[in-house]
């Protein structure tokens, strides 16, 4: 089966092709208060009209995550919510499932371990229909692992609160919804900056995006605005100046001059293509 990267857009003949959004959520997102992040999510994939899957391959408590965002999302006004159980790679070729994520119009990773996502759905019948979804418009959103696979190459695992050098973080394909960007989750409660550079010298993209817990980035187009209570860091070494990747053995430290760094709250918006925030 092809990659997502090689995998053709479908669309019908004479009409545009419309990309959806994507809701990249940092892991501890409010789910009994206000639930802003999850809130949008909803509102972003039809409000109390959307039909939401939740994903729930991440994680190795399926039932009890499913029914926690069944709760969540039918307390926000969802009534057609159902969950995509994958604890095999061949839950992801059923029946059900594949009609479940053809019907949605949000469809949502849960949090979890990273692997499992790719190990399970990344290339099956599945995996096609969730980005045929994506294409013709349905919102795809993730929050912890669900957010750390949604680049071409995601970070798999990593040590926290470290400077940076080559083996903090081991590198591994994503799932290739947002190509050319690193993603990291629970960014400053865990001290995730050494890591994200770490990753951003290990694999050909220039621009990384740390999401603090109950933050989300929201993508739309070349934009993405902030909605949380965090912030989210983006980290740009496009035109860096200097970096000793190419000099240095496995375990000693990285160093990198010249990087620009943003921080961005709620409100903020940033251009993915011109790689620079909107302010205010």
């Amino acid at each position: 089966m092809m990659s997502s990267s090689e995998r053709p857009v479908v669309q019908e003949q004479g009409q545009q092709a419309q990309q959806g959004q994507l809701v990249i959520i940092g892991g501890g997102e409010d789910k009994e208060n206000n639930c802003t992040v999850l809130r949008e999510f909803v509102r972003r994939a039809g409000g109390t009209q959307a039909r939401i899957a939740v994903l729930t391959a991440a994680t190795s408590m399926p039932r009890e995550v499913g029914d926690t965002y069944i709760g969540v999302f039918k307390r926000l006004g969802v009534e057609d919510v159902r969950v995509i159980d994958t604890e095999r790679r061949e839950d992801s070729e059923r029946s059900d499932a594949l009609e479940a994520a053809e019907q949605a119009t949000g469809l949502f990773f849960s949090g979890g371990d990273q692997a499992r996502i790719i190990n399970f759905i990344k290339g099956t019948k599945l995996d096609e229909i969730i980005h045929k979804r994506y294409s013709e418009g349905a919102v795809v959103g993730g929050t912890s692992a669900g957010a750390a696979m949604m680049p071409d190459v995601m970070i798999v695992e990593g040590e926290s609160e470290t400077n940076p050098r080559a083996n903090v973080v081991e590198m591994g394909p994503g799932m290739g919804f947002l190509p050319g960007i690193v993603v990291d989750q629970h960014f400053a409660q865990r001290g995730r900056l050494g890591r994200l550079i770490s990753a951003l010298m290990l694999q050909p993209a220039v621009l990384g995006i740390g999401i603090d817990e109950d933050t989300a980035v929201v993508i739309s187009g070349d934009e993405f605005e902030v909605i949380g209570h965090g912030a989210v860091t983006v980290v740009d070494e496009s035109n860096s100046t200097h970096n000793n990747a190419e000099g240095i053995l496995k375990d000693e430290a990285l160093a990198v001059c010249g990087v620009k760094l943003h921080i961005l709250p709620h409100g903020y918006r940033f251009n993915l293509k011109t790689k620079q925030p909107i302010v205010k």
